[in-house]
């Protein structure tokens, strides 16, 4: 990857790299400690956390515990502490590390506390129909007490590496975009639900996935001075496998398997804590039914990963004399309360249920209205802790996959790991631009209630907290140029949208570095895109359900091609047009001399690329013979040149005409994702959209579609 300033001109001719993060060095070497403390409840039944309605468990099928790993260097110290728990709240964590800081003198600051959501555990955060068990909080509170000091007793000297290692097979988007025709209801009776959790069992349900994920499993290796094992901290984004209550789910299991390779007899602690998971699963929808559990039980699961993670451990390099340091930030946060209608509706809905827990979805999210309204706002807590070239970067929040990404980009140390349910239990944290979607992950709740601007705040925060501890900017990752890439360049595009934001709504021209477009809502980002685009690493692209990326450029309305890569996710036979991926007109509008290029949705011509110029009465529509595969990348290359019309799919001739009418001179908007008039936009991902200001040649094309022989 190319380490590059954020507000660097990403022009082709311009490589930057980074400047090596300072090495501050402590005045006394590494000390480390490990402990583990059984946090299993003494007494049962026991109220267990994790599902919609409230569930009790009175049987162990597995010992649950708290794990921490202290370090020191002079006078700095940090404490991590992973818990088999579903969620705890700020409040009961604050009472902990300032419990800590009383008996064994660590700044609360320095303590961070995070849960490995398994839903299989006791209750200690009151969420949507479950109660906290009141006999077991106080029970956790001493145990957490506990471990923190018993790993800051433990403290000797020791040396720390890092290591990462891919495990895409373990993680998988769980929040799919629905068809525009299936959108769901709400909670509160309202059809504004576009995207959910797991609607793409049903393939033809679904368009595609909202977002990407992160398959980084990130290892911290610590040792004795003498190097034997004595602590490894895991983080991987799955959001947990499925287990009977109690028990630890994978990530107990997981601890397990690598303490029984690396500890032996020893006190060597194995830690697994929870990526960043708000929107993963473990099961690829991508695939065939039959293939959605390649590790059919949590047994093979937790060991697969487990082998994957030593897998990586021979690739650490350690080093003793590591600096420490920690900031943290408490963010005032709104929440997202009812209006006076919806609150009168809850209220009248929990006056009928009494004194009685909540029964059916409704009656949870009434309860939860009234909840919000009571306390209107709150405030998060968000970390970020250096241990000499580690980062460690947390948010109180089920964050999504993509923040994760966005702070690992941005973050100026080597390596960084970012830890979410950290801290605090602050319910989901989808980017504004989910909430348009809507779905169980954005309905106001406790476990869903911050503001709508809740995650670019937050990210915001770690960011400047990570600048702050490593005395540098943030930088961003971009992958070098692959063929494609370079291909495009060559060819020297008037304009080219990349489509690889974070967010929008701007959308970046790569060859100016500005803001040139605007992507409307019902735009998600950072998927993967084509192939051949990166060197190294995951293309990326924008995800479009129902929303388009607009943007004004004059160009000759006779002689100008146009080249992008296009992945349908309709199903086809659903409507007549799968979708418009791009068209000129006026907004809102379809005007006499424009055109609009998208595929056939329905008939024998379904899946076949169809060019309308003009109106849909008047208008002349052209038909390609070629045929787009669902969730598949294709090439496509419009060419004009005055009246002739070519337009090229996967670098074959697909269409050709010689008597299309020339688009108005004065038409300078353009609109990919969707037709001017928003009828039948894009349902699926586009990339790479380059528009020059000339005609094409056969050969131009076959070399942006990676079809030329030429070197």
């Amino acid at each position: 990857m190319i380490r590059q300033p954020l507000l660097a001109v990403l022009a082709t001719s311009i490589v930057l790299t980074a400047t090596a993060l300072d090495r501050p060095t402590s005045a006394e070497p590494l000390r480390a400690g490990a402990a583990k403390v059984d946090v299993t409840p003494e007494k049962l039944p026991v109220l267990i956390n994790g599902g919609m309605l409230s569930r009790s468990s009175e049987k162990v099928y597995g010992r649950i515990y708290a794990r921490a790993l202290a370090l020191a260097a002079a006078d700095d110290v940090v404490v991590l502490v992973t818990v088999d728990s579903c969620m705890m709240p700020r409040d009961l964590l604050d009472e902990v590390k300032e419990r800590a800081r009383k008996q064994c003198g660590v700044p609360p600051d320095h303590i961070a506390i995070g849960a490995t959501h398994a839903h299989s555990v006791p209750s200690a955060f009151a969420c949507l129909g479950t109660d906290a068990d009141a006999n077991y909080v106080p029970f956790l509170k001493e145990k957490l007490v506990q471990v923190i000091c018993a790993a800051v007793a433990n403290l000797r000297p020791a040396r720390i590496g890092y290591a990462s290692v891919q495990a895409p097979e373990f993680t998988a988007l769980r929040r799919w975009v629905l068809r525009p025709d299936l959108v769901q209801l709400d909670p509160f009776g309202n059809p504004t639900v576009r995207a959910n959790m797991h609607v793409a069992r049903n393939k033809d349900h679904a368009t595609g996935p909202t977002g990407p994920e992160d398959p980084e499993l990130s290892l911290i290796s610590v040792q004795t001075a003498d190097g034997k094992p004595l602590a490894l901290l895991a983080a991987f984004s799955m959001h947990y496998y499925g287990a009977p209550a109690i028990s630890p789910d994978y990530f107990g299991l997981f601890c397990d398997q690598i303490e029984r390779r690396l500890g032996g007899d020893s006190e060597f602690v194995a830690i697994m804590a929870h990526g960043c998971s708000g929107d993963i699963w473990r099961r690829d929808y991508f695939l065939p039914p039959d293939q959605w559990d390649p590790f059919p039980t949590i047994d093979q699961y937790a060991r697969a990963l487990a082998e994957r993670a030593l897998s990586g451990l021979s690739a650490v390099r350690y080093e003793d004399d590591v600096a420490i340091d920690a900031r943290e930030r408490r963010l005032p946060m709104r929440y997202r309360v009812p209006d006076r209608q919806r609150l009168e509706w809850a209220k009248r809905i929990v006056a009928a249920m009494g004194d009685r827990p909540p029964k059916t979805r409704e009656e949870v999210y009434a309860r939860e209205q009234i909840y919000l309204n009571q306390w209107q706002q709150t405030e998060v807590v968000v970390q970020a802790i250096r241990i000499g070239q580690i980062a460690i970067a947390t948010t109180p929040t089920e964050t999504y996959a993509i923040t994760s990404l966005k702070i690992k980009a941005a973050s100026p140390f080597p390596h960084t790991v970012v830890l979410d349910l950290t801290n605090g239990a602050d319910g989901y944290l989808p980017p504004p631009e989910q909430h348009y979607l809507g779905g169980y992950n954005t309905w106001p709740a406790r476990s869903a209630g911050l503001e709508v601007t809740a995650e670019p705040r937050i990210t915001q925060a770690v960011i400047e907290m990570l600048e702050e501890l490593a005395g540098q900017p943030r930088w961003l990752d971009r992958p070098p140029f692959g063929p494609l890439a370079k291909a495009t360049a060559r060819l020297r595009p008037v304009a080219w949208f990349r489509a690889d934001e974070f967010a929008g709504p701007e959308a970046i021209d790569h060859i100016t570095g500005r803001s040139l477009g605007t992507y409307e809502l019902g735009v998600v980002f950072y998927l993967e895109g084509p192939e051949g685009f990166a060197a190294s690493g995951a293309n990326r692209a924008a995800m479009f359900a129902g929303g388009r990326l607009r943007f004004r450029l004059p160009v000759r309305n006779d002689r100008y091609s146009v080249s992008l890569w296009v992945w349908n996710g309709m199903p086809l036979g659903v409507r007549p047009i799968a979708g418009w991926f791009y068209s000129r007109g006026w907004d809102r509008g379809l005007p006499a001399y424009s055109e609009h290029l998208g595929v056939v949705g329905a008939g024998p011509r379904a899946g076949q690329l169809v060019y309308l110029a003009g109106t849909e009465r008047g208008g002349k529509r052209y038909f390609g013979s070629g045929r787009l595969q669902r969730w598949r990348w294709h090439h496509v290359v419009l060419i004009r040149d005055g009246h002739k019309l070519r337009v090229y799919l996967d670098g074959k001739l697909d269409i050709e005409a010689d008597d299309v009418p020339i688009v108005w001179a004065g038409l300078d908007q353009w609109f990919i994702g969707g037709r001017s008039d928003a009828a039948s936009n894009w349902e699926g991902r586009l990339d790479e959209i380059a528009l020059f200001d000339r005609p094409l040649t056969g050969g131009e094309v076959a070399e942006l579609a990676g079809k030329s022989t030429a070197p």
